[in-house]
């Protein structure tokens, strides 16, 4: 099914999925009126020498020297060719290229290009869409239609009228050096379907497409720019095979064909004549039997399969009597005409020929425009050449082709977190890459590269070695080529590697393959093996969420690799609903207007606001930003990235305690109107011991906002030994700061002070007391919690939610697992610590509790909070497991006193304004804010999700200006206009 490709973009692009395009060679309707005398104009107005130019187009290159542009200038004024096929360069370049050329044109130049995965095909700083093997992995047709759609589109915005493409040869030799990976597969009908998928995607949109290499180059074993292929099949196969999804496709409209350099011995029997040369196979067959009417283009004239046999100007006169109509890269047009002109002059060509094909020339220039030229535009073309809905195809190309092709046990998607020790190892590219990058998003991996694809055993006997203790490893090949004949670029030493790992029975191996599914055939003892069929920055962010259920698999092999792996061999594999990862449009916001984050995050640390933060947006399960910025600290030393972890200070209230809270009453275990003494009998005879808990959460029990314990622990504005040592030990186990430790009876001594602590405000109508925030009540019910799971909080959620979720970061006493470099830094206590703090927790009372507070002490980054907030969003099902089995999280974020804005443990909007979140989220929303700068909230309506984290407390936790600013909730109002926006 196809996803959010644009609801309403996607009705009106496949309204024309039927439609035939016009100009259709197979049958055209006549032309119009106005169509047939601008032919006759034009053709009218041409020298006979003219007319012969009209048949040349000729390569032009954007990125070659003056030298090369007055060449083609002169071949436009003083030859008149009838089109020019760029060939290199940049889009900006070229455009400004065309428009040169253009003007010195009497008669419009066709522009063409090989656009066949997109204009990176030719072109730099464009867009790679996918390859045709890569598309032929897909489930569903339309998105190769899509993916024309958009080719055209930008085809049309550079001036381009002409895209060679697509190859509709059926690839059955898999040792083919020259097709192999541009073929949608083997399969002659899936082969056919995708064809005609592409051509109506370019027609519909106004750009002819030229099916290739007629009468077929998937079963030949040599490259045609170097030799000169052999097909050696009668009639009767070709005609099954090779020549099925051009007929097909002409019937389906195709404007345009090229004809291979290839030899076919069996029809035509002259020795190493091309099929671009040979009038049986241009004349007679694709004109005569098989009625193709459109334009008939030679393959490039300059390469080997015709230059070996024939001269320049020679061979183009040759492919003109064959019946080409468009010669294609002459390399000496003024000779070629020469060549063609004393051909009409010794009667083997005869003038009526020339005017019917200069005149079909000219019928395609009118299709395509040419009649009403307009210069390219050069305002804003490289910014609407790479526009976001682009990029969003894109990735859904990738996501359906993933194909899992050995899946042993239902491995895959993973599923267990907690307890699987995961690696990786990246052959053929550095380990900081995007598919390792994506990998550690959802869980903890050892990782490990070679960058060589041809390093010694050595190498990997030492990567062997440090994988002891490794439950799975997945192995990904990367840098692979498409040559057969060096096996892809896979080498003996990689593979041995490979087979020797799998050998080993404690270690499941799934090895991943980014490039030419043929090479598969090198890993058929894999028990887990996954294709991701090329090899960029998007395909490898792809497959790993595929691997961990971020994404189905739905890829089938378009081609057989092997006598195992055989075309159409590939496994479906579940969501498992963890996040994914996409462009902001792929769920309707828009990229755009995100990127006045930038600007707003960059603001508070020009101002000092903070020396740099995160921001994180998710919408519908999909994380659209996370994005890092500023530094650690104001000297600018240590740049904040997406892994920096940060003190979440009160977010921990409902990241830590509040889900513990949320998981006992989904159980039954946690009634929300009992009194607090019912779970804790040692409050009996204490002023807390009526509270109940549900007031307790809405900040609506009398308990006071925050009592400073550990000024209570100083003596004489030090540490008091009697709390405190400077050692660990079993005295004073609690670590403080990395060089201050306190006593056990730190938590028996605040507990007490709690207990005894005066309860404060006035109680309403309700017989509540009034809303005060207050610290306190999360240290009642961390206690709570703890009575109830027999197990201390951090345990239980670590063991419960925080590990099988796959958050690693999500920490209490981040130094425990990471190292304080990983960790941005808070203030600099000059009172208490007297120390700059960096992985210790800032506020005072949680830090003498170990770090481990109800209230503070939780740290993590962005993404993996996100994990936990996302499985809050869903009703506690994530990645497979179901962590609440009642709406709980809904009943517990809904506003539950008319005496407050406030949720149970939740924060929410202000009613009347002026609150913690952006005045555009609606009344629904729940989530929190912290002391050290960070916000988090969850917008079930909208099915958002926005976090914030910042240190706006280094070195100082005076500064106020995040708040004066207002630098979380401007952010938190950009992420609804962006939606605003995308509708």
């Amino acid at each position: 099914m196809l996803r959010r490709y644009s609801l309403g973009l996607l009705a009106v692009v496949m309204g024309a999925w039927w439609a035939l395009s016009g100009f259709t060679p197979a049958g055209r309707a006549k032309p119009s009126l106005q169509e047939q005398r601008w032919v006759d104009s034009v053709y009218q107005s041409l020298t006979p020498d003219q007319r012969l130019g009209q048949l040349f187009m000729v390569a032009a290159y954007s990125n070659k020297p003056q030298s090369h542009v007055r060449e083609i200038e002169n071949l436009v004024t003083q030859y008149g060719i009838g089109g020019i096929m760029f060939m290199q360069g940049g889009p900006v370049r070229q455009a400004k290229l065309t428009n040169r050329y253009q003007a010195l044109a009497k008669t419009p130049l066709l522009v063409a290009i090989d656009a066949e995965w997109g204009l990176d095909m030719r072109l730099d700083s464009s867009m790679h869409f996918a390859k045709q093997m890569t598309l032929g992995a897909l489930p569903d047709d339309r998105y190769v239609y899509l993916m024309g759609r958009e080719i055209a589109l930008k085809l049309k915005r550079l001036g381009v009228h002409v895209n060679f493409s697509p190859v509709v040869d059926v690839n059955s030799n898999p040792n083919n050096p020259v097709i192999g990976n541009r073929s949608f597969g083997e399969n002659k009908e899936q082969v056919t379907q995708r064809s005609i998928a592409y051509i109506k995607g370019l027609q519909d949109h106004g750009i002819i497409a030229v099916a290739k290499h007629f009468p077929g180059h998937g079963d030949t074993n040599t490259d045609s720019h170097k030799t000169l292929p052999v097909l050696h099949h009668d009639l009767a196969r070709l005609s099954d095979v090779e020549l099925y999804p051009f007929r097909r496709s002409f019937d389906a409209g195709v404007m345009g064909v090229m004809v291979a350099h290839l030899h076919v011995p069996k029809l035509d029997s002259i020795a190493n004549r091309a099929a671009t040369l040979s009038p049986y196979l241009v004349r007679d067959l694709l004109k005569g039997k098989m009625e193709y009417e459109g334009l008939v283009f030679t393959d490039a004239l300059n390469m080997k399969g015709v230059t070996r046999y024939h001269k320049p100007g020679e061979v183009d006169a040759l492919a003109f009597m064959a019946g080409n109509d468009v010669l294609l890269f002459s390399e000496d047009v003024p000779k070629a005409i020469a060549s063609i002109r004393q051909a009409v002059q010794d009667s083997t060509i005869q003038e009526t020929e020339i005017e019917t094909r200069v005149r079909k020339i000219l019928h395609a220039k009118y299709w395509s425009g040419l009649n009403q030229y307009k210069p390219v535009d050069l305002q804003d073309l490289s910014h609407e050449l790479s526009l976001p809905m682009s990029q969003v195809l894109q990735q859904q190309l990738y996501e359906q082709a993933v194909t899992v092709v050995v899946n042993k046990d239902n491995l895959l998607p993973f599923r267990v977190l907690d307890t699987t020790e995961f690696a990786s190892v990246s052959i053929g590219t550095g380990y900081n890459n995007a598919f390792t990058k994506t990998l550690d998003k959802y869980a903890s991996f050892k990782k490990f590269s070679v960058s060589s694809r041809i390093a010694p055993d050595s190498v990997y006997a030492t990567i062997k070695k440090d994988l002891a203790g490794s439950d799975v490893v997945v192995i990904s090949l990367h840098n692979l080529n498409s040559t057969p004949g060096r096996n892809f670029g896979i080498s003996g030493t990689a593979l041995n590697f490979i087979k020797d790992l799998q050998r080993d029975p404690t270690k499941k191996v799934v090895v991943v393959v980014m490039g030419n599914a043929y090479s598969l055939k090198n890993f058929e003892d894999s028990n887990w093996l996954v294709c991701g069929y090329e090899d960029n920055e998007v395909v490898q962010k792809v497959v790993p969420q595929v691997l961990f259920g971020a994404l189905p698999a739905n890829g089938r092999l378009p081609v057989t690799a092997s006598p195992k792996f055989r075309e159409g061999v590939g496994l479906s594999t579940p969501s498992l609903s963890r996040l994914k990862y996409s462009v902001p449009e792929s769920v309707g916001m828009n990229s755009a207007t995100l990127k006045q984050i930038d600007n707003i995050a960059l603001e508070a640390i020009a101002y000092a606001a903070t020396p740099g933060c995160q921001v994180l947006v998710v919408k519908d399960g999909t994380v659209v930003l996370d994005k890092a910025y500023g530094y650690y600290t104001y000297d600018r030393t240590q740049p904040v990235t997406e892994k920096t972890i940060y003190d979440l200070a009160s977010i921990t209230k409902v990241a830590a305690t509040l889900q513990a809270v949320m998981f006992l009453n989904d159980q039954g275990r946690l009634n929300l109107d009992a009194k607090l003494v019912t779970y804790l009998p040692e409050l009996k005879g204490s002023n807390k011991a009526n509270l109940l808990v549900r007031d307790v959460l809405l900040h609506q029990a009398g308990l006071s906002a925050n009592l400073p314990f550990w000024q209570r622990t100083l003596l004489d504005g030090k540490p008091n030994p009697i709390y405190y040592d400077t050692l660990r030990s079993e005295a004073y186990p609690l670590e403080v700061t990395p060089n201050l430790f306190a006593s056990r009876r730190v938590e028996d001594s605040v507990w007490t002070w709690i207990v005894k602590s005066n309860l404060v405000g006035k109680r309403l109508a309700s017989g509540k007391f009034e809303y005060r925030y207050s610290d306190i009540g999360m240290h009642l019910m961390k206690r709570v919690a703890e009575r109830l799971l027999n197990q201390s909080l951090p345990d239980f959620l670590e063991q419960n939610f925080y590990s099988p979720l796959g958050a690693s970061s999500l920490t209490y006493n981040p130094l425990n697992k990471f190292l304080k470099e990983q960790i941005a830094p808070t203030a600099k206590d000059t009172v208490f610590r007297r120390t700059q703090l960096q992985g210790t927790v800032h506020d005072e009372n949680a830090a003498m509790l170990g770090g481990k507070a109800g209230h503070a002490g939780l740290f993590s980054n962005a993404n993996d909070l996100a994990i936990l907030l996302q499985m809050d969003l869903q009703h506690g099902n994530y990645g497979g497991q179901q962590y609440f089995r009642t709406p709980v999280v809904t009943n517990f974020a809904q506003s539950a006193s008319l005496d407050n804005r406030r949720g149970l443990g939740w924060d929410k909007p202000e009613p009347q304004g002026d609150g913690p979140t952006s005045e555009l989220a609606p009344l629904s929303t729940y989530g929190h804010t912290g002391f050290t700068g960070t916000g988090a909230w969850i917008d079930p309506d909208n099915n958002l999700i926005y976090i914030f984290l910042s240190n706006r407390v280094h070195p100082e936790s005076e500064n106020n200006k995040l708040l004066q600013y207002n630098i979380r909730t401007r952010i938190h109002d950009v992420v609804y206009q962006s939606l605003e926006q995308s509708q």
